[in-house]
């Protein structure tokens, strides 16, 4: 099992976007802009971030 995390920050503000970027956020725990969340490195968050790229700043840990 891969245990390696995922450091997740929005940067851009979520007003205006596609209902399901704005889903994609609040599955990644996401609330506010600049909030930075960490999330375990699975196919699903990956697919998360890959909608909301323009959105978040990523870092792996």
């Amino acid at each position: 099992m891969n245990t390696s995390q995922l450091k997740v920050t929005q940067i851009k503000s979520k007003n205006g976007r596609l209902a399901k970027h704005v889903a994609c956020l609040k599955g990644l725990g996401i609330k506010k802009i600049h909030q930075t969340v960490l999330v375990n490195d699975t196919p699903e968050t990956r697919g998360m971030i890959a909608k909301v790229y323009y959105m978040v700043k990523v870092e792996e840990i």
